[in-house]
């Protein structure tokens, strides 16, 4: 196949015969499946992807698009709504065929390679009945997610991912492989809880496990006439709850699975949910007065941490425009403001109204690192999905029109992670203007020139 133009015959020819991998470039079979990632609205065309199999692939690809001058861009899981996994005329780095995920239970750790996703990390500590904070999507990629500070249902009862990383290995913009820790490289390691992938490629992380013998959930639907009355009384109870509680309340259309009766699907509900590190007896507990509000759907059980944390997959391929504001209260106004967007959702869509519920062993986890959302007690997270084109512009206004409804209430601090590109006054939100230029000056350490820019991007401090 010719490649592309702009890229030497030598040198592509060159990263074939260096990587154990696989490499596609346009025309080639599989290249449009490669090019494929989590949001449907994302429709790019590298010039070359490198699917690599081990650390030294790795290291080859990005010494290629250095001597190539391509953009270079990172996949892990893909789930980047921005889409900056994948980057027009340029390299992709893709990393799903390093997915292998070692767990230690005699050291209450696992070793993740950077392309494995929740499901891969999941599965492989559940039979030692371990887990860590992940994602609340199965087909999350872990680098990603811990690197920009992970959130997830455990994250009141073991905190954010992030706060769980003990080591990582990099390769860094020169090729060079890295170890980083608390004792090895500390500047670079404190980067890397909130930095996101601005310093290097993660080729593999090391996470703190913790013991979950059993896990449950309360799953309550209402009609959205109800909601109000829900949604203060959900908040009421999670302001009291202990931290082996998560969860929270979410808006969208019913889908058609087996738990919904068949004359609610497609209807807007509201519902709530609390996960918990327990049994289900106690959970019921927790939930009596939403259980007393008479939902129109109930599940409440127990259930394998796995199973949870597919519970609520997107499908991939649909259109994503997402958001969030970390609030400082929520108040019976801000109640009515959630419900009244909530109840203007754009239907017919899979989108999703989502308040997540903070606390516990976030507020309390280490202030020093780059996550300024940490001690925010809420967040409400707009998470548009739909499939028809023609819905772009209303599905974006009304995530607009979510943020616009929290903002009295709002810390300004976000958590990148739930953001597509916002400019970069919300980048430094992200971070906090004072670890922004700490994470600055780490960055012009490491990538100097900024290589792994098609990010939530930190520029490089000045020399």
């Amino acid at each position: 196949m010719a490649p592309q133009i702009g890229v030497p015959p030598a040198a592509l020819a060159g990263l074939r015969e260096d990587l154990a991998g696989e490499v596609f470039v346009p025309g080639d079979p599989g290249y449009d499946e490669a090019r494929k990632i989590h949001n449907g609205m994302i429709d790019r065309r590298p010039a070359v992807i490198a699917q690599c199999a081990t650390p030294e692939d790795v290291s080859n690809a990005v010494l290629f698009g250095r001597e190539t001058e391509l953009p270079l861009a990172v996949r892990g899981g893909g789930h980047s709504v921005a889409g900056s996994c994948v980057v027009d005329d340029g390299l992709v780095v893709d990393l799903r065929r390093m997915h292998a995920v070692v767990a230690d239970p005699e050291h209450m750790t696992a070793r993740v390679e950077g392309g494995a996703t929740m499901s891969h990390l999941d599965h492989a500590t559940q039979p030692f009945h371990l887990a860590t904070t992940g994602g609340r999507v199965s087909t999350t990629g872990v680098g990603g997610f811990t690197l920009g500070g992970g959130s997830g249902w455990l994250e009141r009862k073991f905190g954010l991912a992030c706060d769980n990383l003990l080591a990582a290995e990099l390769i860094t913009a020169d090729g060079k492989h890295v170890h980083t820790d608390a004792e090895t490289h500390p500047e670079l390691f404190w980067a890397l809880h909130g930095g996101g992938g601005n310093f290097g490629v993660a080729t593999s992380l090391t996470l703190r496990l913790h013991e979950l013998p059993e896990m449950s959930f309360a799953m309550l639907f209402f009609l959205p006439e109800s909601a109000p009355e829900v949604v203060r009384t959900f908040r009421d109870l999670a302001a009291e709850a202990p931290d082996a509680v998560g969860g929270g309340v979410i808006y969208l259309p019913a889908p058609p699975e087996p738990f919904v009766p068949e004359h609610l699907v497609g209807k807007l509900l509201c519902g709530t949910l609390f996960t918990y590190a327990g049994p289900v007896a106690e959970v019921r507990e927790l939930a009596a007065p939403l259980l007393a509000l008479k939902p129109v759907i109930e599940m409440v059980t127990d259930i394998a941490y796995t199973d949870l944390q597919c519970m609520l997959d997107d499908p991939p391929g649909l259109r994503n425009y997402w958001s969030a504001e970390y609030l400082n209260a929520f108040p019976d106004e801000a109640v009515d403001a959630f419900c009244a967007r909530g109840a203007l959702i754009p239907l017919p869509t899979a989108s999703q109204h989502v308040l997540f519920m903070m606390g516990g062993a976030v507020a309390a986890g280490p202030a020093d690192y780059p996550i300024p959302w940490r001690s925010a007690p809420w967040a409400v997270h707009p998470f548009a999905t739909w499939e028809n084109p023609a819905d772009d512009e209303r599905a974006r206004q009304w995530v607009r029109d979510v943020r616009a409804d929290a903002r009295p209430w709002s810390t300004g601090d976000v958590y990148l992670n739930f953001i597509g590109s916002e400019g970069e006054q919300r980048v430094v939100a992200g971070f906090g203007a004072d670890n922004y230029r700490r994470l600055a000056a780490v960055k012009s350490t490491y990538d100097p020139d900024n290589v792994f820019r098609f990010n939530h991007n930190i520029t490089p401090a000045a020399a």
